[in-house]
C-alpha cells in the first residue's frame, strides 16, 4: 500500500497522524509533498514519514493520493499530476467546495473521493462525510477505514456531503465562540482566566460525548438537567431570549448558502 498526501498543511498533518498512529497504514507507505520543502521535511519527521521531492514521481505507483491543498489551487495542482497517476490510482479530495463534476472534469472517469473532514480529526474526534465516485465496495471500505482513525465516517452523496460540511465543517467556529463565551462569563464571576477556558471547554466536550455515548434526544439530556425554579432554567430563558437556537440555525443555513455560491450553483 502507499499513500502520496499533496499538501502538509494542518488538515493534511492531522490526516496523517490519524492514518499513521491508528494502525491502518505503517509510515513507510505514507509520502508527503508540499511546495514549501520545509513543511513536507517537518511533517515527514514528525510522524517518521517520507518526504516526496517529485509528486509526479510518487504518484505513479501510489494506490491513493490525498489532495490536501487549498480549493484555489486545487486544479491547477491536480493538472499537473492527472498524467503521472497509475493506471489504478484513487484520488481523494479534501478540498471544499470543489465538486464531483469540477473533478471529474480533469480526472476524466478515473475513481476518486470527495471528502469533507472537520478540524478536531487533529485529536481524533473529527467528523467526515465520504462520497466516493467509482469506487468498488472494498475500496469504499478501505476509504472509511483510513478515515475513522480520525473519527466518524458518514459515507453519502454529494448533496449530503455538501450538507454535513455545513455542520461539521463550519460547526467547530460556532462551538470555539460558544466555548469562548462560557469562558469569559466564568472570568465575570472571578474564576481564573486558565481554568474558566479548560472548564467551558470540557463541559462542551462531555456533553457531546454524553450525548453520542447514551444516544438520548439532547433535549431530554437538557432536561434532565433542568430542575424547577433551578437555575439551568433561568440560564435557558435567557439564551432563548437572546436568540441562540435561531442564530445558530441561521449560521449552518448561511453557510450553505455561501457553498452554493462557491460551487457557482
Amino acid at each position: 500500500m502507499k499513500l502520496t498526501v499533496i499538501g502538509a498543511g494542518n488538515m493534511g498533518r492531522a490526516l496523517i497522524r490519524g492514518f499513521v498512529t491508528g494502525g491502518v497504514l505503517k509510515a513507510e507507505e505514507v509520502y508527503v509533498y508540499d511546495i514549501i520543502a520545509e513543511a513536507a521535511q517537518k511533517t515527514a519527521d514528525e510522524f517518521g514519514i517520507i518526504r516526496s521531492e517529485d509528486p509526479n514521481k510518487d504518484v505513479k505507483d501510489s494506490d491513493y493520493v490525498l489532495m490536501a491543498v487549498k480549493p484555489q489551487h486545487f486544479d491547477d495542482t491536480l493538472k499537473g499530476l492527472k498524467d503521472s497517476l497509475g493506471e489504478n490510482t484513487i484520488v481523494l479530495s479534501i478540498a471544499a467546495a470543489v465538486t464531483t463534476s469540477r473533478i471529474d472534469n480533469i480526472l476524466r472517469g478515473r475513481k476518486f473521493v470527495r471528502i469533507m473532514p472537520n478540524t478536531p480529526a487533529q485529536v481524533g474526534s473529527g467528523v467526515s462525510a465520504i462520497c466516493p465516485v467509482g469506487l468498488t465496495d472494498e475500496e469504499t471500505s478501505f476509504v472509511q477505514k483510513l478515515f475513522e482513525t480520525c473519527g466518524i465516517v458518514i459515507i453519502c452523496d454529494e448533496k449530503t456531503l455538501d450538507a454535513i460540511g455545513c455542520v461539521s465543517g463550519t460547526g467547530p467556529a460556532y462551538v470555539m465562540l460558544f466555548i469562548e463565551a462560557m469562558s469569559d462569563a466564568a472570568v465575570a464571576l472571578g474564576i481564573k482566566r486558565a481554568d474558566a477556558l479548560k472548564i467551558a471547554a470540557a463541559t462542551v466536550a462531555g456533553s457531546g460525548k454524553l450525548c453520542l455515548d447514551t444516544g438520548v434526544h439532547p433535549a431530554v439530556l437538557k432536561d434532565q438537567v433542568t430542575s424547577p425554579a433551578g437555575t439551568t432554567i433561568e440560564g435557558v430563558m435567557a439564551l432563548e431570549e437572546n436568540g441562540l437556537r435561531n442564530a445558530v440555525i441561521k449560521s449552518v443555513i448561511a453557510a450553505a448558502e455561501k457553498t452554493r455560491k462557491m460551487q457557482g450553483n
